[in-house]
């Protein structure tokens, strides 16, 4: 988001996304830093319906049971725009504008091996290398951070593109990227091992422990009105 100009303004922690990569050396990161903060957050709990299960050859489910934590979504929008770099004379931006974030984004819901592995690999397919191994290609764990208290581990699920403003080369110069994410609950990761796949689970568990506490201060800071509505 835009400096507000004011002294006293807080600094404005920006939104991103990091990719965890799993390579030889460990966790290779690919960090999208959001340019600006989406003026809006949607977030969705659908929580786990006992009664669209069939019941058949089984005993009645209770009414309230809950298995597992409810599917949650997040949907938002990202604004790019080149100007900045344009005015600045930066290099990338003047060359191919909004680009390369875009193709950083875009790495978030493709199979990857890493930036310096992928482009290895596109690089010798160009100039006709081998086929590698067949294998079951895999996306990486993604965290969505939203400050500090809101580190989840995610998958894109909708990624739409608008471009506005292109060069004379044609590179796009402003755009809005439409992001669906959905939260990837520890229950997932039950098959699962690495350090991508700790850290995803560290991060939703420390998200989780903070809900909690929230939730806690919310019942100090409510007590008396409660004493009020219940009449026992």
């Amino acid at each position: 988001m835009p400096e507000t100009g004011l002294q006293r303004s807080p600094k404005l922690l920006k939104g991103a996304f990091v990719q965890l990569v799993e390579g030889i050396v460990g966790v290779v990161p690919n960090i999208v830093v959001f340019q600006y903060n989406p003026e809006k957050l949607s977030r969705e709990l659908t929580p786990w319906n006992p009664f669209e299960v069939d019941q058949t050859q089984r005993g009645a489910q209770a009414p309230n049971v809950q298995p597992f934590d409810p599917k949650e979504t997040f949907t938002l929008t990202l604004e790019l725009d080149a100007a900045d770099g344009l005015e600045e004379g930066q290099p990338v931006a003047v060359g191919m504008g909004v680009a390369d974030r875009l193709a950083a984004l875009k790495k978030l819901v493709l199979p990857s091996e890493g930036l310096a592995a992928d482009l290895l690999a596109s690089a010798q397919s160009l100039a006709g290398g081998g086929a590698a191994q067949a294998r079951r290609p895999t996306v990486p764990i993604v965290l969505f951070v939203w400050g500090p208290g809101r580190i989840l581990p995610v998958r894109i699920t909708r990624f739409s593109v608008e471009e506005s403003l292109h060069s004379p080369t044609l590179f796009p110069l402003q755009a809005t990227v439409s992001l669906g994410l959905e939260v990837l609950t520890p229950d997932v990761f039950k098959c699962q091992d690495g350090l991508a796949v700790d850290l995803a689970v560290a991060a939703y568990d420390f998200s989780k422990l903070q809900e909690d506490a929230l939730a806690v201060a919310n019942i100090a800071n409510t007590v008396d009105s409660v004493r009020g509505l219940l009449p026992f």
